[in-house]
């Protein structure tokens, strides 16, 4: 078996495996190689490089077993069994994503545990999950953002196998997945890309330093790099996606942008497979370039997050107007934010201290992720937050209602549908000393600049830490729990029986409101969502004087006249038009 790796800069490169080393030979571009037949499918490996030690993991290590700092494994694909031959995954159009944490997910925390809550999802009427980053990350717990080994399933999470397990139980059940990826930057443990090659840059700065290098000298490989990690996520796991963390922080000066270049590669390997896969970044440009088609100057991205809508959502809901949520406040952002996604088209932003963004002129509300939590937004506040924890159980009603039939693709945060008690805290298992202490004291200084006693912020490096955030699924059986988690059923089931709430048509999106009385009401077709967020019980008026019937309510107590709708504080009902 020939075995390869990518470093332009050395003099010398030894393989070093079965106890020991054998000299590779130098190939073009900066490759070296050598055919061993040592070399075999489970076989431990490391590389040397100008016989400086100690050896180095492979920078495409498909596997990791003794994590970031050991040896790689040799990974034979077509070993697995696959069950799952004639799956294709449900059109993004019609899909409702849901996002989890492999290591929170579960009690077992691993990819083999999750797979026992699959039935679960299916029947909220999830078709998609999400999972946050699965490579290897350094230590046995974390959020996965710190990936250095983006090739390598985690091992504490199961290795190939078991995502590979996970994934095609996912399809017999009728589960699509996608994975999440960092191609921004590198963790700060076990990140020895650098000394293979010019994998980073100082021509450009991160808010984790130094860049990926995707436009310098040396390029050209490295972006390959980043292209053939998720055409192996679709091709050797047979998941259905990934999606892009962060790319606003991916500097690509390029004629063709790195985004660019992965859309049509996956394009090209959605053809050649013959089933749906998808691309979705998240970002916080307001650019519709991102999800623009190339034919008119876009990179041709699928879809994005919209932040926008989150936190015109979130800041009518809970009051905080601290950070970025300063930018949000008024019932007109949330209509707006319904109507196109973003508030920020080119309006300034009091918080960035300039104008934001353009217009997404044209775009369908399919371009868009819509959502009331994520893990972003609940795990960077200080104490893992959920909106269970901020705000009513009316409340949330109403967030779940607004975001399940809003014309964006809908995303839910694992436990979400029943609000979950357990916070979502940030948490890292960092076994390097002065690393460790580095981001224990980090997150202190953040959280005591915003006024918080430093004692009272969780260590992100504390064990305790880590299991708290796992979710309680006992607490489905009980109120509130249980009738939380109903009304996310009922909600879904809605979304797939009305094909108004799925054609993606933001032009045909009307709200009306009452920014003193704190009502608002959105009309998609003949469905309209009416909300009270106010202290007091009020009547709302219909945006139409066709009749109307009650298909949800989160409150028994309403009622509808001929041509409004009474309702008690922090309540919604949904109501359809009547023929």
């Amino acid at each position: 078996m020939i075995v390869r790796v990518w470093a332009p800069n050395a003099g010398e490169v030894q393989l070093e495996i079965a106890g020991g080393r054998i000299t590779m030979a130098r190939a073009d571009s900066g490759w070296w190689a050598v055919d061993t037949p040592l070399a075999q499918p489970g076989a431990d490996y490391a590389f040397v490089v100008d016989r400086a030690d100690p050896p180095l993991p492979d920078p495409r290590s498909h596997s990791q077993p003794y994590g970031v700092h050991g040896r790689s494994r040799i990974v034979d694909h077509s070993a697995f069994k696959w069950t799952d031959s004639q799956w294709n995954a449900p059109p993004l159009e019609s899909a409702i994503i849901y996002e989890l944490h492999v290591g929170t997910f579960t009690a077992g925390g691993t990819f083999d545990a999750a797979i026992d809550r699959l039935g679960h999802l299916t029947d909220l009427g999830v078709t998609h999950i999400q999972l946050m980053p699965v490579a290897e990350f350094s230590g046995d717990r974390g959020w996965g953002y710190d990936v250095v080994d983006i090739f390598a399933p985690h091992h504490t999470y199961g290795g190939p196998d078991g995502l590979k397990r996970l994934v095609d139980a996912c399809h017999a059940h009728g589960l699509a997945v996608l994975i999440d990826v960092v191609y921004n930057h590198l963790g700060p443990s076990g990140n020895y890309l650098p000394r293979f090659g010019p994998y980073l840059t100082h021509r450009h700065a991160t808010p984790w330093g130094d860049a990926i290098n995707f436009d310098g000298r040396g390029s050209d490989e490295v972006r390959r790099l980043f292209c053939d990690n998720a055409l192996m996520w679709m091709r050797d796991y047979h998941c259905d996606g990934v999606r892009l963390d962060a790319v606003h922080a991916i500097v690509d000066a390029s004629a063709i942008h790195f985004l660019e270049q992965l859309a049509d590669e996956v394009a090209a390997l959605e053809r050649k497979l013959g089933r749906r896969l998808l691309v979705i970044a998240e970002s916080d440009l307001n650019n519709p370039r991102i999800v623009q088609p190339v034919e008119i100057g876009g990179y041709g991205i699928h879809a994005q997050w919209s932040d926008d809508f989150h936190h015109s959502l979130h800041t009518v809901l809970t009051g905080e107007r601290t950070g970025y949520y300063a930018d949000f406040a008024s019932l007109a952002d949330l209509a707006k934010a319904l109507r196109q996604a973003w508030i920020y088209d080119g309006r300034y932003s009091k918080f960035r201290g300039r104008r934001h963004g353009r217009p997404p002129e044209g775009l369908s509300g399919h371009k868009f992720l819509g959502y009331a939590q994520t893990h972003d937004q609940v795990g960077n506040r200080a104490t893992g937050d959920r909106s269970s924890h901020l705000v009513s159980a009316g409340r949330l009603k109403i967030a779940a209602a607004l975001v399940l039939t809003s014309p964006f693709v809908p995303m839910l945060f694992q436990g979400e549908e029943w609000g979950a008690s357990t916070p979502f805290l940030y948490f890292t298992g960092h076994q390097e000393p002065e690393l460790a202490r580095a981001v224990s004291e980090g997150r202190k200084r953040e959280f005591a600049a915003f006024g918080w006693n430093p004692d009272k912020i969780p260590d992100p490096q504390a064990l305790d830490t880590f299991i708290r955030s796992k979710l309680n699924w006992t607490e489905r059986r009980y109120e509130p729990h249980r009738g939380m988690l109903e009304w996310y059923r009922d909600l879904i089931r809605l979304r797939v029986r009305m094909p108004e709430l799925r054609d993606g048509r933001m032009d045909l999106v009307s709200v009306a409101f009452n920014e003193d009385a704190r009502w608002l009401t959105v009309t998609r077709g003949r469905i309209m969502v009416a909300c009270n967020l106010a202290q007091a019980a009020q009547s709302v008026p219909f945006a139409t004087t066709m009749p109307h019937s009650i298909a949800m309510t989160s409150d028994d107590r309403v009622a509808t006249g001929l041509s409004s709708i009474d309702l008690t504080p922090d309540s919604v009902a949904i109501l359809v038009q009547s023929q």
